[in-house]
């Protein structure tokens, strides 16, 4: 369970479309719209969750082609995140949307955001905790998921808040974007190891 929860912490923590999007959304518009965002983003990888835990994104992932397809194209996007991160400059790599997003806002990228299935499927068919007892294993997953979820997308959104507020020299913005690209790559190779090896 140990090894679970700190994967948990890891393949969240690190920065992808929702973290860095909650984050930017606090940039740009602050804590109430950001926390719609957060509501939003929370309705829609729980979504994901149940897709993966029914089968529902197992049916494209059994054929193992489709599964080594989607892989690569999961864990090329999330590298190209990784690089524009680390290549943003003196810069945080954090960008603020135009409009202030809402709570559909955060159930459609999540949608399509392929580091939630990335993890979830990581999450939900690795780390085996109680093999003879699936449902109860589940409810105990969705619940430590979502307990470690939701302060994390509220400490992004606080990042986000507290950017503005910082003037920092160009050299140590450099070092936190090759911190979360870094972050970012051990991700990936976390995600695909708990796919295919079921670590």
């Amino acid at each position: 369970m140990i090894a679970f929860l700190t994967a948990v912490f890891f393949l969240l923590i690190t920065p992808g479309p929702g973290v860095l999007s909650a984050a930017g959304v606090g940039t740009a518009f602050g804590f109430q719209a950001g926390a719609r965002y957060i509501t939003g983003l929370f309705i829609g990888t729980n979504l994901v969750a149940l897709a993966v835990v029914t089968g529902l994104a197992g049916l494209i992932v059994a054929n193992p082609m489709i599964r080594t397809i989607l892989a690569a194209l999961s864990a090329a996007y999330l590298l190209y995140l990784a690089y524009k991160i680390a290549t943003a400059g003196g810069k945080i790599a954090i960008h603020a949307a135009s409009r202030a997003p809402g709570i559909r806002d955060g159930i459609l990228l999540q949608a399509i955001n392929p580091k939630a299935y990335v993890v979830n499927t990581a999450l939900f068919s690795g780390f085996v905790i109680w093999p003879n007892m699936l449902s109860a294993e589940i409810a105990a997953k969705f619940l430590m998921v979502n307990a470690i979820w939701i302060p994390i997308h509220f400490l992004w959104l606080w990042i986000g808040i507290s950017i503005r507020r910082l003037d920092l020299a160009d050299k140590v913005q450099k070092r936190i974007n090759f911190a979360m690209a870094a972050a970012l790559v051990i991700v990936v190779v976390l995600a695909i190891r708990s796919v295919y090896l079921g670590a």
